[in-house]
């Protein structure tokens, strides 16, 4: 479960019925086709056996030509790569979306496979942070790529009493400062840094907590590290939700320190729902965040400078609400899912003519 998987429920559900049927095409089973099936979202899971399995080539044309498919809208490498090849073979224009890019470096197979993609499709990149590294470190054309930032839907205003109850829920008492991360339990997210940094928050402020939400390969790793830096009392992880902007309200402060973004479908849902954010400066994240206005970036891997960052914004509660309100009301004006979708939608139009 990640921002890209959230965002093609989203697309497919939220496009101009008028103009577009959805059907939704995965690997696997598993959330996503549960949560596209809730939808009322038409879903195939076409299995893949191996890395060149014709055989799911082969399934994967007929499924198109039986739907009469006229475009793919692809997500992520696999899905990227082996769906372009599958549009040249049914002659249909493919959109290809980027969402990250810590991985294609290191793979010259990979750079290979984009720059052939790029050619039979038009990319997209969710950022123009991701842009540049496709058209400086992948080499694909720059008119091949389209910039779509990520919208998400505006989480509504709770009421204080509504707050109070929430965090009653969860076990925190209503003078604690609780701190949120959301995402994978992968490296690439940085939870080792906001636990050393949460370290030092604990020692100033006894009473900070925070919520990890979110699974991964990490977990184990994790946990761990919070008993050897003694914050276990502090630390609570969530695992997996599916009610995140239900959570998010309770939050006084939502975290991102990762070393690479695409552009964070978690930080924006914060953001639209009025936290206050601090975010590392790295991928799309400057894109969303304007520092000292709508929250606060800071060097990534610096668990030092975040501790200051969190310190003083829980002893300026005046400024971090300020920081919330602009927030979101930039993600209303500039990060909105129908936005996003207008935009998609045009390029869609402009693919088929």
């Amino acid at each position: 479960m990640g921002g890209a998987e959230t965002l093609l429920s989203r697309i497919a559900s939220g496009l101009d019925q008028r103009r577009f049927r959805s059907i939704i095409g995965l690997f696997d089973p598993g959330w996503l086709d549960d949560r596209c099936k809730a939808l009322g979202l038409p879903t195939s899971v076409v299995p893949m056996q191996g890395q060149w399995d014709y055989r799911w080539i082969i399934q994967c044309c007929k499924l198109v030509r039986q739907q009469n498919v006229s475009l793919i809208h692809a997500h992520e490498f696999r899905a990227n790569a082996f769906g372009a090849l599958v549009a040249r073979l049914c002659g249909i224009p493919l959109v290809g979306t980027v969402h990250g890019k810590n991985y294609y470096p290191d793979y010259a197979k990979r750079r290979m496979a984009y720059r052939w993609v790029s050619r039979a499709a038009r990319m997209v990149a969710v950022s123009h942070d991701l842009r540049f590294f496709l058209e400086e470190r992948i080499g694909i054309a720059r008119d091949r790529i389209t910039v779509i930032h990520n919208g998400v839907d505006m989480i509504e205003n709770r009421s204080l009493e509504q707050v109070r109850r929430l965090r009653s829920e969860f076990g925190f008492d209503q003078d604690e400062f609780v701190i949120g991360i959301v995402g994978s339990l992968y490296p690439v997210k940085g939870h080792a840094c906001l636990f050393h940094a949460l370290r030092t928050v604990v020692a100033h402020r006894p009473n900070a907590r925070l919520l990890v939400i979110g699974q991964g390969e990490l977990e184990q790793t994790l946990k761990q590290m919070v008993s050897e830096l003694e914050i276990e009392k502090a630390v609570s992880f969530l695992g997996l939700r599916n009610d995140v902007s239900r959570i998010l309200p309770l939050l006084d402060l939502f975290v991102l320190p990762s070393l690479s973004e695409g552009l964070s479908i978690a930080l924006l849902e914060a953001m639209s729902a009025g936290i206050p954010v601090v975010a590392s400066k790295v991928g799309g994240n400057p894109e969303v965040i304007v520092s000292g206005e709508t929250g606060y970036l800071i060097p990534p891997q610096r668990p030092e400078v975040l501790a200051s960052r969190i310190i003083g914004l829980m002893r300026d509660p005046d400024s971090a609400r300020l920081l919330g309100e602009r927030g979101r009301e930039r993600v209303d004006r500039e990060f909105s899912t129908a936005r996003m979708l207008e935009q998609y939608q045009d390029l869609y139009d402009f693919c088929l003519s």
